[in-house]
């Protein structure tokens, strides 16, 4: 929705209706540019701007100086976005498939999205010392886009894992 000439998605919201007095809706707004939440009180009653937003089919290319490169699914279309539109750049790999976010009327791109998980392959980590696996102790490990996860002593490198985008976090190991 739009409000105070800026698009944000809502994260939460709950419906308060008082013993006394008008009821209102409490949220919480995220905005869909700067990535900040902040909270917002609307009245009974209270007409809002909603916002036309998309989601399209992208495979990312690649990477240069002027950001990061994708061409549409279906059109074969060619966009760039900046990094901080993307919500785990570092997990991006040449042929990822993607969803871009796109304003409607104003056809920008607003952020994109990987998928919740994606599979990687170690390509570095410690060897892990035998008796250390009794406990859940992490390791460093580097991935093939050169990103750092951490991930459980038994995994080692050349081994497919996968992550979890929204956290960077180690999921399972892949068979």
């Amino acid at each position: 929705m739009e409000l105070n000439n800026e698009l944000y998605s809502v994260v939460e919201f709950q419906h308060v209706k008082p013993g006394k007095g008008g009821a209102f809706v409490r949220t919480k707004l995220k905005n869909l540019k700067t990535g900040k939440v902040l909270q917002h009180t609307f009245n009974a009653g209270h007409k809002i701007n909603p916002a036309r937003v998309e989601r399209r089919p992208y495979q990312f290319l690649y990477k240069d100086d002027i950001g990061y490169h994708f061409m549409h699914s279906s059109t074969f279309e060619q966009i760039s976005i900046e990094e901080h539109l993307i919500n785990a750049p570092g997990l991006l790999k040449e042929g990822q498939e993607v969803e871009v976010v796109y304003h409607v009327d104003t056809d920008t791109p607003l952020s994109c999205e990987l998928p919740p998980f994606v599979e990687m392959e170690v390509t570095y980590a410690e060897p892990g010392v035998k008796g250390d696996t009794a406990t859940n102790t992490l390791k460093p490990a580097t991935i093939e886009t050169g990103a750092t996860v951490n991930v459980p002593l038994f995994i080692n490198p050349g081994e497919k894992i996968k992550i979890d985008t929204r956290t960077h976090a180690y999921a399972e190991r892949v068979k």
